[in-house]
């Protein structure tokens, strides 16, 4: 299930990390002009077109989930992984608004609870995974547990000294388990879709900012936010690590420009959509047997 095929569209291709390839997420763009053909339509006509794609990548993505749905082959998760008031939120909400929320669940994971970790470190998101034809999303993942616990270690679960994060290899080791989940999930019909949301510092800031001068946005402000914000070269270098040892041609990470959310959700959508569709499924088939069936019930039904 390799996403590098030809139904990715070039500017998807380039937000794709390459397995083991280094990456400085300070020298990404996460600005509007991500292609030669915004840069030419400029801000305005830019934005304008890319909520039209965004409608129409809704509109599809409806009718790939009732595809995917009577497949029942594969199951989608996608992981939705940023920076604080990266727009994980926004963009589950305006990517996923036209779909049947009978087959898309989101998850929302929080610090963990004390039994959640009691056990390792997977355990209480394979509880949340998506069934045979459903959308399962994760607003954050287990990527938290090589972020926030690699930047705050004190937060890491209880584990035996001699398996504990002093010892040499401990993340390369965390690493190796997710991409062996992430195989063994892709080898059973997941197809998972990973999106870092890149903001930069100067976009986090005015977004903070924001919530602060708006009283209808003061429930979204946390002190928390401020902490976080004195340890962004640390988050850095730990997503930068992360997404160089776990982007995988079976799970690959995009990095998306998300400065601007009119150019973050398109992406998102239509990256959906375009994979989805790659997998090139069909409603189910009918035998004879079944269709003279059909046709006897509707000769019934048609008679009453």
């Amino acid at each position: 299930m390799d996403l590098k095929g030809p139904k990715l569209k070039d500017y998807m291709k380039k937000a794709v990390v390459v397995p083991g390839k280094k990456i400085k997420l300070s020298e990404i763009d996460t600005g509007w002009a991500q292609t030669e053909r915004l840069k030419e339509l400029g801000e305005k006509k830019a934005e304008k077109k890319l909520i039209k794609m965004l409608e129409e990548s809704r509109l599809a993505l409806a009718d790939t989930q009732e595809v995917l749905w009577s497949d029942r082959g594969y199951s989608i998760l996608i992981i939705l992984q940023g920076m604080d008031t990266a727009g994980k939120d926004g963009t589950i909400r305006h990517v996923m608004s036209g779909v049947n929320p009978q087959g898309c669940r989101v998850h929302g994971f929080k610090v963990p609870s004390t039994e959640e970790h009691s056990h390792d470190f997977l355990w209480r998101y394979t509880l949340d995974l998506p069934q045979r034809g459903e959308i399962g999303i994760f607003n954050r993942s287990y990527y938290e547990d090589v972020l926030v616990v690699k930047v705050h270690p004190d937060r890491l679960e209880v584990l035996p000294e001699r398996y504990g994060p002093c010892e040499k290899g401990f993340w390369e080791g965390r690493y190796r388990d997710i991409n062996s989940f992430e195989e063994h999930l892709v080898r059973n019909g997941t197809l998972i879709l990973k999106f870092f949301l890149h903001i930069s510092k100067k976009e986090q800031k005015q977004r903070l900012l924001d919530r602060l001068e708006h009283k209808d946005k003061y429930w979204k402000f946390s002190l928390g936010d401020l902490a976080e914000r004195q340890v962004w070269d640390q988050y850095e270098k730990a997503y930068e690590e992360m997404l160089i040892a776990t982007s995988t041609d079976y799970a690959p990470w995009f990095v998306v420009p998300s400065d601007y959310k009119w150019v973050a959700r398109t992406f998102v959508a239509d990256t959906i959509v375009s994979a989805i569709e790659g997998l090139k499924l069909t409603y189910p088939k009918l035998d004879e047997k079944q269709v003279k069936s059909l046709m006897e019930a509707k000769k019934q039904l048609e008679n009453e």
